[in-house]
């Protein structure tokens, strides 16, 4: 197994930059320079996005970075102990400890344990201490590789449990092996090598879950924070760590015994109706690591509580968006439900609209009205008067038909879903069905999927007798909240719904001249708002679901398509831009996100900005902003179309007017290029980045020596 740390992976006493995407760029390229990574670009870009989903700051002064990225040829630690602390995004300052993790995609389980035993180190006061004293290079590589050594601890098979009186657990966290289950101890096990403590009898138990998106640091991290915390407090804890080094589900009679639970996550609870009817407290993975006392007490008073919130048999949705976002308001909710139902109707509609769009290169446009006709009067074997790419042609925009209308259903039906869980998908599904039933449109899914989620959530709260709750999630919560999210569509809501998306399929055939101009630059601003962000998705939303309704003769929804994709793509490409003609006012690592953003944006993906917007807000949104809305009115009023919903410059042969929808692309992208690099020089942004003379060779020439 190779080392995952050398002398050359590790920074002494160096100025590495005054922000933390600049300390990252420095520590990847270290990555690439000792041969661990294909390419520096993609690492980065990984680090920088896992990074931006949240930020790796811990209490302590302590960063740990990390993802997972196919550019890493083998699993990978550096560290860098700064001159001057980097802020970092923890309550408590600055950082000047950095712990850098690059793992491969395909990692082996034993790198990943090491990975992740290194993580929880870092919770050791002791630890770390050492590394802040260490005096060389080879010093800091012999404290991890003692930290990481794998021989057996005495506790080895032994559950993560936090007891009154405990030594073991704070002198030595348990192995990577024992700490992700508990199924091998039982839930009143005594801590090794402690004697009961007096009152053990009355001890309050809780367990909890822990889980991140990587499932290599916080996951961990959390759970030992968690686990010294209620140590200190003489509560029993059993943790379940759902991460990269190994899920073990803890014992259901732990769980039983349980007072409370503790949600510690940013993803879903794996199984999570295992906790059903145990109060529990629910808040990012972060907070475990920050504020574990906290989050226990916060347990011990909801087991106290008979009103106190309890985890639901299906895993209510309101449950999961507390467990990913703390405490959230109903307005959070709903916004998150609605991009859960975008974000699951997207490939309904990229298959149906790539599928639509392949029938007419195949077959010509003429073959959206003879479709039926083709396939009720013929077969592959006999074609009668069709000829044989008239029925491919037939067959193709068939089934991209049918797919497009699943849109509204899928858009309702996961609508429901984020916000009660699986018991919402049929109820919001049927409702969806209603809204196209009623000529609603996507407007109608999205009231109709609010509808059903919210029904379905609040059918779920009452506590029931056992036999009863058991029929809920299947039958009862389905059949009562169909018959109220659809009943009202069809008696009250669809038919107003369905009158305005009338009057607005009427005013889109109607556009020209200056009202295509103004449309096209209100969906182009829109799109270039948030990158990928509600705003965004409501343009792209509102192109999208218009699809359905495209004839030969009314080409406008393809046009308003065209004229989202279009605006979309140029806000990375924009970036992308800058970031190579004006290098003296972007750091090493938006220089490299740069050289991604470039494929990102030409495969319409506005995320790409989102590493630029995110360091500088008020400079590059405004700038993306006026871009998109250039490229929309361009596209729009130049008549350029777009059958498919999505791909960029990939789909170009099926763009109509392919020359004038890249030239609203490249006039967009110059546009927030000019703009963004206008306002960084008006700014003097210049002083927080690297001389414009500094070659990204430099930039990689990371210094080992104190």
């Amino acid at each position: 197994m190779s080392e995952l740390i050398t002398p050359d992976l590790v920074s002494l006493d160096q100025d590495l930059g005054g922000d933390k995407e600049t300390v990252i760029g420095q520590l990847a390229a270290l990555v690439q320079r000792t041969g661990r990574a294909e390419q520096l670009d993609g690492l980065l870009a990984d680090a920088i996005a896992r990074e931006n989903k949240t930020a790796t700051g811990i209490p302590g002064g302590i960063a740990i970075p990390h993802c997972r990225s196919a550019a890493v040829t083998e699993p990978t630690l550096v560290m860098a102990r700064l001159a001057e602390g980097v802020p970092w995004g923890a309550k408590d300052g600055p950082a000047d400890i950095v712990f850098f993790i690059a793992a491969p995609e395909g990692a082996d389980q034993t790198h990943l344990k090491l990975l992740a035993k290194l993580a929880r180190s870092l919770m050791k006061k002791d630890f770390v201490a050492s590394l802040r004293s260490a005096r060389s290079e080879q010093e800091i590589v012999r404290i991890v590789d003692d930290a990481l050594d794998l021989s057996p601890a005495p506790e080895d098979g032994a559950a993560a449990t936090a007891t009154a009186g405990s030594t073991a657990a704070a002198a030595v966290p348990a192995s990577v092996e024992s700490r992700p289950g508990t199924q091998d101890a039982p839930a009143t096990a005594e801590p090794t090598g402690s004697a009961p403590a007096p009152g053990a009898s009355a001890r309050r138990r809780i367990v909890a879950v822990t889980a991140c998106p990587t499932g290599i640091a916080h996951t961990y991290m959390a759970a030992d924070g968690l686990t010294y915390a209620a140590e200190e407090m003489g509560v029993d804890l059993q943790v379940e760590t759902q991460g990269s080094a190994g899920f073990t589900k803890l014992d259901p009679a732990t769980i039983a015994a349980a007072d409370a639970v503790i949600f510690a996550t940013d993803v879903d609870v794996r199984d999570r109706s295992r906790f059903a009817g145990k109060p529990y407290v629910a808040s990012p993975v972060k907070r475990g690591i920050d504020e574990p006392k906290v989050m226990i007490e916060e347990a011990l008073a909801n087991a106290e509580n008979p009103n106190a919130k309890r985890v639901q048999g299906a895993a209510g949705s309101a449950d999961e968006a507390e467990a990913s976002g703390g405490r959230e308001g109903w307005g959070t909710r709903i916004r998150k439900a609605v991009m859960t139902g975008v974000s699951y109707m997207i490939p309904f509609v990229a298959a149906g609209g790539l599928l639509i769009a392949l029938g007419f290169m195949v077959a010509g446009a003429d073959i959206a009205n003879i479709a039926d006709d083709v396939l009720t009067g013929s077969t592959i074997w006999s074609l009668g008067e069709f000829t044989l790419a008239q029925y491919i042609g037939a067959v193709l925009f068939k089934m991209g038909s049918l797919a497009i209308g699943l849109l509204v259903p899928a858009l309702a039906g996961y609508i429901a879903y984020g916000l009660a869980d699986r018991p919402g998908i049929a109820p919001g599904f049927a409702a969806g069905l209603v809204a196209n039933f009623m000529g609603a449109g996507f407007l109608g899914g999205i009231v109709g999927g609010l509808l059903a989620g919210l029904a379905a959530y609040w059918l779920a709260q009452p506590r029931l007798p056992r036999w009863l709750g058991s029929l809920m999630p299947v039958v009862i919560i389905p059949l009562l909240a169909t018959l109220f999210s659809s009943g009202l569509l069809l008696l009250v809501l669809g038919g107003p719904i369905a009158t305005f998306m009338a009057w607005l399929t009427e005013w889109l055939n109607g556009m020209t001249g200056a009202s295509a101009l103004a449309l096209g630059a209100i969906l182009g601003l829109m799109m270039g708002a948030d990158l990928g962000g509600p705003i965004n998705k409501v343009a792209y939303t509102f192109a999208a679901a218009g699809l359905g309704a495209a004839t030969v003769a009314n080409t406008a929804p393809q046009e308003i398509m065209a004229a989202v994709i279009a605006a979309g793509m140029v806000p990375p490409l924009g970036l992308a831009l800058a970031s190579l003609v004006a290098k003296r006012y972007f750091t090493v690592a938006e220089q490299e996100n740069g050289k991604a953003a470039w494929l990102l944006g030409a495969s319409f993906i506005s995320e790409g900005a989102i590493p630029f917007a995110a360091a500088d807000p008020l400079r590059v949104l405004p700038s993306t902003m006026v871009g998109g809305a250039v490229a929309g009115a361009i596209s729009l009023s130049s008549g350029a179309l777009s059958p498919a919903p999505h791909g960029g410059v990939w789909i170009l042969p099926l763009i109509g007017n392919p020359l004038m929808f890249l030239l609203s692309v490249v006039v967009g992208t110059v546009v927030t290029a000019g703009i963004v690099v206008a306002l960084k020089h008006v700014g003097g942004a210049h002083g927080r980045v690297a001389d414009a003379t500094r070659s990204r060779e430099d930039a990689a020439a990371v210094p080992t020596t104190a």
